[in-house]
């Protein structure tokens, strides 16, 4: 395929999600990033729905994750929307999702230990403790740390709301020495990339947490949102309230963060030890 055309078809469905269907900067994001694969797989600049109906039946076949398949169907809908095609695709049934395989204290320490200088350990510890989103992350400014009450503020998050989300004094300690090391003005980045110091893409994310985890001998594959599953888990464990929580995450409704107490039956178990009456 022609990388440039296809570069440019891509550049113009962002302008169409942004002006014409008012969508906020993550979901754009994602959709173009569906698109571009969907594209690439399908060898296609404008797939009719045959095309389309091959490439999910493929999706099917090869056993994509439910939300790789419902955020595919919801991409390739509005680029069909936006190259005036009727396209509607069926979705599949929503599984009951169980959180696995988090990141435990003592391994979100491992890493943290095995940072090599500040501005990863910025990075991570931010992560860990504050359960921000990969791109909510890489889109931080400086203007949005507040290091004397440890917050920062996320803009134009999932669904386009802003938020607020505690640190720990800790993470703000971190923060200040990576800022006395990296000097930022109010508008820059929090964190750029070290030889152009342009602002960071969640690829670079992604593979440095894959290196850490390999230092830290964590033996499995470890990903920025495991990060903000495992802090989640990590203070319902230490007894935290779910409104807590899902203020923490910056969830819509009470249902997303339900998941995690629904994955915790040993938690459910402890509970009711604790709080049984005493009939006898």
């Amino acid at each position: 395929m022609d990388k440039t055309k296809m570069v440019n078809q891509i550049k113009k469905f962002e302008e169409y999600l942004i002006v014409d269907q008012g969508l906020s900067k993550t979901t754009v994001g994602g959709y173009c990033r569906a698109m571009s694969i969907a594209m690439r797989r399908m060898r296609k600049f404008v797939p009719q729905y045959d095309d389309v109906k091959k490439h999910m039946l493929w999706m099917h076949e090869k056993e994509y994750s439910y939300s790789h398949i419902v955020n595919t169907s919801l991409a390739i809908e509005q680029f069909a929307r936006f190259k005036g095609i009727d396209i509607k695709l069926g979705r599949p049934r929503k599984p009951k999702r169980v959180v696995q395989d988090i990141l435990t204290e003592s391994e979100v320490s491992r890493l943290i230990q095995a940072t090599r200088g500040v501005r990863e350990r910025a990075i991570i510890c931010l992560l860990a403790y504050s359960g921000i989103r990969n791109s909510e992350l890489c889109s931080l400014k400086l203007q949005d740390i507040n290091l004397g009450d440890n917050y920062i503020t996320v803009k134009g998050g999932k669904n386009n709301k802003d938020r607020r989300i505690n640190i720990a004094s800790e993470c703000t300690k971190i923060l200040i020495e990576y800022l006395s090391h990296y000097k930022r003005d109010q508008e820059s980045y929090l964190f750029t990339t070290v030889k152009h110091n342009h602002q960071l893409a969640t690829c670079d994310t992604r593979k440095m947490i894959r290196i850490l985890a390999k230092r830290a001998n964590i033996g499995r594959r470890v990903f920025p949102h495991l990060f903000r599953h495992s802090l989640a888990t990590n203070l319902l464990n230490r007894g935290a309230s779910l409104i807590m929580i899902k203020n923490q995450l910056g969830h819509a409704f009470i249902e997303s963060t339900m998941i995690y107490a629904t994955s915790m039956p040993f938690r459910t178990k402890s509970e009711y030890d604790y709080f049984k009456p005493a009939y006898m």
